[in-house]
């Protein structure tokens, strides 16, 4: 595949190898906010119009808002141009990608594209199997996939998301938390690796094909540099996960590093891992609390939170942030990787 072909400038690192399906579906670039709520808040207004109403029951047809809405996502998902078209997909039958084994799924054959959500789920029931390799099949997601919203989206949206936006307490936290990590080490061990850190990996050398440990070795030391840690100083890491990072800064890094994590696994193990890498248990520690309940003093010199933050929610993201400001030192440095936040 060429750039022509591509859509794309294409660069031949050792370290990342280019896809070679490099499409794009619809998102951000062609969504648009504007027009969004200019037809959930003009959908009701329209109607007033069409049927000659007075604008006094405006405020009663604004419910409506609410299937607009949906709307709006399912149409625009699934007929919006993508991002990238200049990419030449196989043009395959999905019979030559998956192979369904229920057959209320039958309608997806030849040329029928299946919707991603509906693919992953029924692949872990069981009711559908990969015909060859996974990573190869999921590069050509684009030939076989489709990226329309679904009803089992829009019933996560309603009975989940919106509660959770709404609510977001700290038992509601804690049993999102717990049900997810607390699922035993051994498997995420099975894809982190040794290291165990979940929040990506730095590319030192475009030119040097790195391992996943080497990677994850240089994700510590660029946090830890960047944060410029010194000896004695006092390290908070917010959402530690297995505490490899407070494990790593206390003993490369001399600082006396904290850890706050939900998971009751995850502490365990942190605390374990402290041990490993010889470090003191009066230099660093993983306490297993809610981050709302971290003590306000003493303050902290240096504070990160890798990809954390998306646990606390819209919401709540002002109020973090806030309370992050009056856990730091005067001169402290905050590091904050976030991976789920529009704008």
């Amino acid at each position: 595949m060429t750039s022509e072909t591509s859509g794309l400038k294409l660069k031949n690192w050792a370290a990342i190898k280019n896809p070679p399906y490099p499409a794009e579906g619809a998102g951000n670039q062609t969504f648009s906010s504007y027009t969004l709520f200019g037809i959930v808040l003009g959908g009701p207004l329209f109607l007033i119009i069409y049927f000659r109403l007075s604008l006094l029951f405006y405020p009663f047809l604004l419910p409506l808002g609410l299937p607009i809405f949906a709307g709006y996502f399912y149409l625009s998902s699934k007929y919006s141009a993508p991002y990238n078209n200049k990419v030449q997909l196989p043009g395959r039958k999905i019979e030559e990608y998956i192979i369904i084994q229920d057959s209320s799924l039958a309608i997806y054959s030849n040329r029928n594209k299946i919707p991603m959500e509906l693919f992953f789920e029924n692949y872990f029931d069981g009711k559908i199997d990969l015909r060859g390799d996974a990573l190869e099949i999921l590069e050509s997601r684009h030939d076989w996939a489709s990226f329309e919203f679904t009803m089992g989206q829009f019933k996560f949206f309603l009975t989940q998301w919106i509660p959770e936006t709404l609510v977001h307490s700290k038992k509601q936290d804690e049993e999102q938390v717990r049900d997810h990590y607390d699922r035993g080490d051994d498997f995420y061990a099975a894809f982190l690796g040794p290291r165990m850190v979940y929040t990506s990996g730095i590319i030192s050398d475009q030119n040097k094909c790195e391992t996943l440990e080497e990677m994850q070795d240089n994700k510590l030391k660029l946090v830890c540099e960047r944060m410029r840690m010194k000896e004695g100083e006092r390290h908070l890491d917010i959402g530690c996960g297995w505490g490899t990072l407070v494990a790593y800064a206390a003993k490369h890094y001399g600082v006396d590093s904290t850890g706050i994590t939900l998971g009751r696994n995850q502490t365990q193990f942190g605390n374990n891992r402290i041990k490993e890498f010889g470090v003191d248990g009066q230099q660093a520690r993983i306490k297993c609390m809610d981050y709302r309940d971290i003590p306000r003093s003493p303050k902290y010199h240096k504070i990160t939170c890798l990809e954390m933050a998306e646990h606390v929610g819209v919401r709540l993201f002002t109020t973090f942030l806030e309370q992050v400001r009056d856990m730091l030192e005067d001169d402290g440095l905050f590091f904050l990787q976030i991976a789920g936040l529009r704008r």
